[in-house]
């Protein structure tokens, strides 16, 4: 930074007037996005998607990233908020259609609930499973913990296809004729609102005892945390708003079965958390979008191209994918905190970084970053050679040391 550069704050009623602005950009460009003003029904569709998965990710984050515990079940807890969704409400005159082959279970045939009733349920749901495996597994460390985990999300896909649960959940045939979203600030709405209350969450009292755990766990339970009390209640929530994404997930698809929750979902979910920064709310929502679009955008790579009339062989389906882990692998590697590290969107961060390419620029112009880096290296080599001779003179008291001591042993001889 430079050195005539000081870092200023913005007033509370500056960042409030922002943040309201902000909201409200969002809402207009929600508006304009859902009654077709700009973009595509594609594009809505993609930005469906995308806040699903900055919900779904944040949930994993909250636990991986903010806690520290290396859970790999999101999947499973995704597929119970979606069939708990899927199965209440399906249409009373649709059911025959799709549960064909064995018919819907009587206890459950005449009943149908609204989304809002079955979202809650899903995610009630998924949260008392966590609960209930959370209490071996979360006993477990690292390595050991996500195999668990992503070993419990496929025994409920297997669960779900089970026969003997094939008049609830249709077994392999899956669910159709979902409800889909009537307007795109259903999704929107839900999902600001689950990373509003983990925002809150990581905020509070609760939050700094997870980042605790996360940093050093015996030095967490000597400052008296308990520690499996409040994995527990980070692996909860956290399931708890991965089955509320997996119910918004159903509804986008108006069609689900077990394949749509096989373990590939969990490696994209780990993929956004990663990419977005371990421990940062604001990655994992960038990260989201910027996979959920870039996904999308590649799609002209899985397209065959001609010239003239012979095709050309290295454009075919499945293109988009490689292309796609190539980048994600470089940007991995050269910033292997992610786009965002630990950070979060800040107000006065993003003032102050508009604020510092004027000094930048001006330093550029003097030339002030090549006297800068040749101060730098001549630091360096003068730290150099002080380390040598410091080496050099430890050899020599070593050397004179030995002379001494063999001194002493021929005198004693």
């Amino acid at each position: 930074m430079p050195m005539d550069f000081q870092y200023k704050l913005l007033s509370k009623k500056t960042k409030m007037i922002l943040t309201i602005l902000l909201v409200l950009g969002c809402v207009a460009l929600t508006y304009m996005l859902d009654q077709g003003m700009i973009g595509t029904s594609y594009t809505v569709r993609i930005v469906r998607i995308s806040v699903i998965y900055a919900l779904i990710g944040v949930s994993m984050n909250l636990v991986n990233g903010f806690t520290g515990v290396f859970s790999l079940g999101q999947a499973g807890f995704m597929a119970i908020g979606a069939y708990s969704v899927g199965v209440f409400t399906i249409p009373f005159e649709s059911r025959a259609n799709v549960f064909y082959l064995v018919p819907m279970s009587e206890k459950i045939v005449n009943v149908e609930l609204s989304f809002a009733t079955s979202l809650i349920m899903g995610g009630l749901l998924a949260a008392a499973f966590a609960a209930l495996i959370g209490a071996p597994v979360l006993r477990l460390k690292s390595d050991y913990l996500a195999i668990a985990t992503l070993g419990f999300s496929e025994i409920v896909r297997a669960l779900i296809a089970n026969n003997q649960l094939w008049p609830i959940t249709n077994g392999s045939l899956g669910l159709k004729s979902i409800p889909g979203y009537e307007t795109l600030f259903t999704p929107v709405l839900i999902s600001a609102a689950g990373i509003a209350f983990m925002v809150l969450l990581i905020k509070s009292s609760y939050g700094r005892a997870f980042k605790a755990i996360r940093e050093d766990e015996i030095a967490a339970e000597a400052m008296g945390i308990n520690l499996f009390k409040h994995k527990e209640m980070s692996f909860v929530i956290s399931a708890f708003f991965a089955g509320i994404g997996g119910g918004l997930l159903a509804v986008h698809l108006t069609a689900i079965d077990t394949n749509q929750f096989k373990i590939m979902v969990t490696y994209e979910l780990l993929l956004i958390i990663v990419l977005g920064g371990l421990g940062s709310v604001t990655g994992t929502v960038i990260s989201a979008f910027l996979i959920s679009f870039g996904k999308e955008l590649l799609r002209w790579f899985d397209v065959p191209h001609y010239i003239g009339t012979w095709a050309i062989p290295i454009f075919r389906p499945g293109l988009r994918m490689v292309i796609f882990s190539l980048l994600l692998m470089m940007v991995v590697l050269f910033w292997r905190k992610g786009l965002m590290g630990r950070k979060e969107f800040s107000w006065d961060g993003i003032y102050n970084f508009f604020r510092k390419w004027p000094w930048r620029w001006r330093k550029l112009v003097r030339g002030e970053y090549k006297i800068e880096n040749r101060d730098k290296r001549k630091i360096k080599r003068e730290g150099r050679a002080v380390d040598k001779a410091g080496r050099a003179a430890g050899r020599e008291v070593r050397r004179e040391e030995k002379l001494k001591q063999k001194e002493v042993d021929s005198d004693a001889e």
